[in-house]
């Protein structure tokens, strides 16, 4: 199982992502990233992170543990990655590769989903 933290519903991924996330971990289930607080101290991150990591281990700990793609606040992800990991859980993030078109002085990007990787 996967379960994706991220600001990017698995309905909203392409089919090559889905189709990866499937084959690799099996079925996906998303747990939308909170709205961080930019002005929010390290105390909070660190409570925001004990508090994801309070729900994913109630909800998901089981044998085998779930995968966790997480992608979103750096802070945020940093902290929660570092919990998740040490509970054993497995983090993963989505790679991309970016593609640059401009037409007439505009500059538009595309990302195309490549692979996961550990953290």
């Amino acid at each position: 199982m996967l379960i994706n933290l991220s600001n990017h519903p698995s309905a909203q991924w392409s089919a090559e992502q889905r189709a990866a996330a499937e084959k690799q971990f099996g079925e996906i289930q998303d747990l939308p990233f909170p709205a961080v607080d930019p002005t929010g101290e390290s105390i909070y991150i660190e409570q925001l992170a004990q508090d994801y990591l309070n729900i994913i281990a109630k909800k998901h700990f089981s044998n085998p543990l779930p995968t966790i793609h997480i992608m979103g606040e750096m802070n945020f992800t940093y902290s929660i990655v570092r919990l998740l990991q040490n509970y054993g859980f497995t983090c993963v993030s989505s790679t991309t590769e970016r593609i640059a078109k401009e037409e007439n002085g505009v500059k538009t990007s595309e990302f195309r989903f490549v692979r996961f990787r550990n953290y």
